[in-house]
């Protein structure tokens, strides 16, 4: 664990120039220590001195994690792990942890940066389906956060939704912004309840993707366009996160992601997953520093491409891939 300690420490200081540096010594520690990764390159005929470069790193597919313990170290080292939801029958993916109160503390740093102090927030988390089961990320990370904004008006709501809507027009007129961290499809249910929702200047509406098989599968803009008419807010936030990163990244509007200085998005061929992507979309690979303790180098399911502004906007999955708890809303 003391490898873990010194590569968490550096993290809340680095800045971009930083990044790879670190990356190439994550590399080089976790294909020597992480028994799958370090598998999965030798199958892969991966000469590890050669990889001089991250754009040379190779990324672990992230259907690994549904089999196998991908950590470095032995599974007793760690006390527990988060597990991503998914449909009945479904194998859920695994990701364990090394320290839960690192990656709430980790998890609060990102939010702050975007956002500012959670002490000046009201956080209501609608988060059905979540909170029915044990070992959601999502889950605790909403604690962490209602916990630090120090509300007695903050906490989590299941099905309530009058008890939500009765909330939420007690502190209209807060100095407080008030966060609605919903998860896709407990957010439509309300917005679609035929209840009545008073406007608010100080909302903001956060989506965490989400259907769990409750709905039909829906493009972003109809979502958005639905969540913004009956919520009265002109844009609709968004987090992008999974069970296998430990970092998140925020939208304030149109799916348009800032991403944390822990995290760096490269695109990948989507007929060739071995190369880089010659146009602005791809599959989306995955650097996440904070993965210090598995494996920061994911190849995901998910499909993007970065905006003339350099915002990443996340496009949907792959069709052949499964449909995940936190899917993904397809463009």
């Amino acid at each position: 664990m003391q490898e873990f300690k010194s590569f968490s420490e550096s993290l809340p200081f680095l800045n971009n120039s930083q990044f790879e540096d670190l990356a190439m010594d994550l590399f080089q520690f976790q294909s020597a220590e992480n028994e799958v990764y370090n598998a999965y390159l030798n199958a892969r005929k991966v000469d590890i001195k050669s990889i001089n470069s991250i754009s040379s790193i190779p990324f672990l597919p992230i259907r690994f994690f549904k089999d196998f313990p991908v950590i470095c170290g032995q599974v007793d080292d760690f006390s527990s792990f988060y597990s991503s939801s998914g449909t009945t029958g479904m194998i859920t993916s695994k990701h364990f942890i090394w320290s839960e109160q690192w990656y709430l503390e980790h998890a609060r740093r990102i939010f702050e940066k975007e956002y500012g102090k959670l002490t000046d927030f009201h956080v209501l988390a609608l988060l059905p389906a979540y909170l029915e089961r044990p070992g959601s990320s999502l889950v605790s990370m909403a604690q962490h956060f209602i916990n630090c904004s120090q509300s007695t008006h903050s906490g989590f709501y299941l099905y309530n939704q009058d008890e939500l809507l009765e909330k939420l027009k007690m502190l209209k007129n807060d100095s407080r912004q008030v966060l609605l961290l919903g998860v896709t499809f407990g957010l439509l249910d309300l917005a679609e309840s035929g209840k009545d929702f008073s406007p608010m200047e100080n909302l903001i509406v956060m989506e965490t993707g989400g259907m769990k098989g409750r709905r039909k599968e829906m493009i972003r803009e109809e979502v958005h366009d639905i969540l913004k008419s009956f919520f009265r807010v002109n844009t609709v936030h968004s987090e992008y996160g999974m069970t296998e990163l430990m970092s998140q990244a925020y939208s304030k509007g149109e799916g348009k992601y800032t991403l944390p200085v822990t995290m760096r998005v490269m695109l990948r061929d989507v007929n060739d997953p071995l190369s880089w992507s010659s146009r602005s979309q791809g599959g989306i690979n995955v650097i996440d520093l904070a993965n210090l303790h598995s494996c920061a180098f994911i190849e995901t399911q998910d499909l993007g491409r970065f905006d003339e502004n350099g915002f990443l906007e996340v496009l949907g999955r792959f069709d052949n891939s499964e449909i995940r708890g936190c899917n993904l809303l397809v463009q």
